[in-house]
């Protein structure tokens, strides 16, 4: 932060929120507001002066409520600028003034009590995305006495108490006595690996090793101490990271396999007795403890809404941030332009953070020096002879690269092709067919269907299959040996969202006994949430072939991802007993109620342009 903050090149603004982001990428229009700190940090010393003399004491965020802060305030030692900043929600200086010593005692004169936030507009190419996590509360694991014992802490209270910056000065003591404990125990996965409707189902990639790290530094400080870990497994992958597991264990750290299943208090020496399941020994073991350490796992951060809204991310199943390619792509975002690091994609330590960091920073140099960006020749291009102005298009974009129409002054709309991605959601919403997608016409989707269904239609599944999830489920099953039948037939297209309904239509007009669509799952969606406008296409196409007596389960939909090889063959052997059981007769009757349902379609539209030409005349 120092050497950021001095750089001359960076301008680093703390303090500040990012209230709004538009354009595309090289353009992005980004509203950046600055808080008001009510103390101008380029007069401030950070002499202390008014710190002392403030009334006001609240609880210390920092030092997660160990110890308590005045109501200005340096947020913490190593915090860029080093100036202090006024809580004005605690303050009673303000509206009306009721205390104002602060700003008596300030020789600089540089507080402000009338200070106002500052909106700041910044036109930038390229967003790098590094907005971190959060941690997890545990809380609602009630049976480790969080809440209710105070010698139990989490391990983020633990390094408060440890470290010589925190509340103690670095004498570590237990908190309900102000003593140095004499056995001391750690409860792993607290928020992790868990499926019982708490926590979360992945590993926070950081508990295991942040624990070592915790039990050394207890063995170096305070030899003699008695330390117990409780761990599921315990991961220790990265460089060195086995050799300090090791050394801890040298060190005479004992680590038990399995989780405590409930924590009860001495209330007369507060000591702690836990009940342990040792998987290891296969007995029921009981230990006495002086505290216990939550080792509580990591959380997306809890404002990511907010973050995917600004700068049109998506998520994978965990709540982290979805990058464009787990292998090719790590470090770019679905959207182009925007590039993420850190714990904002998924749990990592700080090496990795590292990392990413800089392969961010390379990957954002790549384009800014280059001057132009290239784009896959599959995006969309709108016809304004065809546009009717509905506007159905601009929504549909989950990249908000089409602007909106206006119908009073028949402004067409306007599709930015540095922003579009070529997913196709548009076009399978546009009812005048006023979208046309390079690659992936109309035309050309129509034609693979009458060529599948040219010889035998009745022994065909046609599949619409996504080209990053599905597709690629079929590759995996392929590669994978996997055995599923060969009369699957499957038609690419960038996404689910790309499917329209005529192609449905046409399908079963060309005698298709069934008709499978799939797809990325919600949570994965390479397109953002192209996929939700699938499924409620799906709906309406499901309706009307209920209303035209034709069975609605001919028609599926599954969500299978590019690692569900077995799913996807799996679906295959499933759909074809269905095929199977598609009667000549019935595939017959269903193309002809189509083919009528298409001709009384016609008449209906004809009829429209007669009164529109009648009214214009």
């Amino acid at each position: 932060m120092m050497d950021v903050g001095r750089h001359p090149r960076i301008e680093m603004m703390t303090y500040s929120e990012v209230e709004a982001v538009s354009g595309f990428v090289g353009n992005f229009h980004v509203t950046v507001r600055k808080k008001a700190r009510y103390v101008d940090p380029s007069q401030c010393t950070s002499c202390a002066e008014c710190a002392n003399i403030c009334p006001v004491a609240v609880p210390d965020e920092y030092q997660q409520g160990f110890s308590s802060r005045k109501a200005i305030y340096i947020p913490y030692p190593q915090a860029v600028p080093s100036s202090y900043i006024l809580d004005m929600d605690n303050c009673l200086g303000n509206n009306p003034i009721a205390c104002g010593k602060c700003a008596d005692v300030c020789e600089k004169d540089c507080i402000d009590y009338d200070d106002q936030d500052e909106l700041v507009s910044l036109e930038v190419g390229v967003i790098i995305a590094a907005t971190g996590m959060d941690v997890y509360d545990p809380t609602e694991y009630d049976e480790y006495g969080y809440t209710r014992f105070e010698n139990v802490i989490t391990s983020m209270e633990f390094e408060r108490l440890i470290c010589a910056g925190g509340p103690t000065d670095g004498h570590f003591m237990r908190p309900s006595d102000r003593q140095l404990p004499q056995r001391i125990g750690f409860i792993q996965c607290v928020g992790s690996r868990s499926r019982d409707g708490r926590g979360n189902p992945y590993c926070s990639n950081i508990c295991c090793m942040n624990t070592v790290k915790d039990t050394l530094l207890l063995c170096d400080h305070y030899p003699g101490i008695e330390t117990k870990v409780f761990y599921m497994d315990i991961r220790a992958f990265g460089k060195g990271f086995e050799d300090l597991y090791m050394r801890s264990k040298e060190e005479g750290v004992k680590y038990i396999r399995g989780i405590p299943g409930e924590v009860v208090e001495d209330p007369e020496t507060r000591s702690l007795h836990l009940i342990v399941d040792n998987t290891t020994t296969g007995k029921l073991e009981e230990h006495e403890l002086d505290m216990l350490v939550l080792s509580q796992g990591v959380i997306p951060r809890q404002d990511g809404d907010s973050i995917k809204k600004l700068l049109t991310l998506s998520t994978t199943s965990d709540g982290f941030i979805m990058e464009s390619h787990p292998k090719l792509k790590p470090v770019d975002a679905p959207t182009k332009g925007v590039y993420i690091a850190g714990c904002l994609e998924g749990p990592k330590d700080v090496k990795e953070s590292v990392t990413q960091a800089g392969a961010a920073a390379a990957r954002a140099s790549i384009l800014l020096n280059a001057g132009k960006t290239k784009i896959e020749a599959i995006t969309s291009q709108i016809d304004n002879e065809q546009c009717n102005f509905c506007g159905i298009c601009s929504t549909v974009c989950p990249y908000n690269a089409i602007l909106a129409p206006d119908r009073k002054t028949k402004k067409a709309p306007v599709l930015i092709q540095a922003a579009c991605a070529g997913c196709g959601a548009c076009a399978a919403e546009c009812a005048q067919d006023a979208i046309v997608m390079r690659h992936f016409r109309d035309e050309q989707l129509m034609a693979q269907i009458e060529a599948i269904l040219a010889v035998e239609p009745h022994k065909h599944l046609l599949t619409f299959a996504c080209n990053w999830c599905s597709y690629a489920g079929g590759d995996n099953a392929g590669t994978s040996r996997l055995q599923y039948p060969t009369t699957s037939r499957l038609i690419r297209t960038m996404c689910s969202g790309r499917v329209d309904q005529k192609f449905i239509y046409h399908a079963f007009k060309h005698g298709a006994p069934i008709v499978l669509v799939s797809g990325c799952h919600f949570s994965d969606c390479h397109y953002i949430d192209a996929v939700h406008w699938t499924q409620k296409r799906m709906d309406r196409i499901w309706n009307k072939l209920d209303k035209l007596g034709i069975r609605p389960d001919r028609l599926r939909l599954e969500w299978i991802s590019a690692a569900e090889g077995q799913k996807f063959a799996k679906v295959m052997r499933e759909m074809e007993g269905i095929v199977q059981q598609v009667t000549p007769e019935e595939i017959e009757f269903t193309m002809k109620v189509l083919a009528e349902d298409e001709a009384n379609s016609k008449k209906k539209a004809a009829k429209k342009a007669e009164k529109k030409a009648e009214v214009a005349i």
